[in-house]
């Protein structure tokens, strides 16, 4: 399909939560959270942003995950990484994602918030929702993966499901195994070639 926006394509059920988040870190949870589609209450000249609204859901889609915020009016900077890339997720699925696309969410994050993220991903795809994870950590990836495609170079050396591939196969192929397992003559060769 090609789409003339992201708009476009989150109208048809596609979210990318990108690594940087596009979160504006002085803004409120509940802000953030509903940005660019703020619920609006009263009619004509009088129409404004139902804050409670607003409030009640991003706390109530939060909870889901099991994250309890002090209060969603405070700056969305205030929060962890995990939190935050929490937000960012529970924000994409509230507004029906039907396929999910995560860029390295985990890249950034301690190893407690990497499975605060990681536990919230699991609970997505149980709600039926298609979840792309694009990461260079097996590690994460193994865990919560079904299928695995593995590219180098812009081209697929593997695409396994999960029960035909271990984590060590996948450390493996990620981190470019074979290559490591060739005898250094053919590496010394290949390297000399290019001289």
């Amino acid at each position: 399909m090609d789409f003339d926006s992201p708009r476009d394509a989150r109208e048809r059920g596609i979210a990318t939560v990108y690594q940087d988040l596009a979160l504006i870190p002085l803004m409120s949870v509940w802000r953030n959270f509903f940005l660019g589609s703020e619920p609006t209450t009263g009619w004509g000249p009088f129409r404004r942003i139902d804050v409670t609204l607003c409030d009640r859901v991003t706390r109530g889609e939060l909870d889901k995950m099991g994250i309890e915020i002090r209060d969603s009016s405070q700056a969305v900077g205030t929060l962890s990484g995990g939190e935050r890339q929490s937000v960012a997720i529970a924000r994409a699925v509230y507004f029906g994602a039907k396929v999910l696309i995560l860029d390295e969410p985990t890249a950034a994050l301690g190893v407690k918030q990497a499975g605060i993220v990681l536990r919230y991903i699991t609970q997505v795809k149980a709600k039926g929702v298609g979840v792309v994870l694009v990461t260079h950590n097996p590690n994460h990836a193994y865990p919560v993966g079904d299928r695995f495609v593995v590219l180098r170079r812009g081209k697929v050396i593997a695409d396994r499901a999960k029960e035909e591939l271990s984590l060590g196969q996948l450390s493996r192929l990620m981190a470019g195994g074979e290559d490591l397992q060739r005898p250094s003559d053919d590496i010394e060769q290949d390297c000399t070639a290019g001289d």
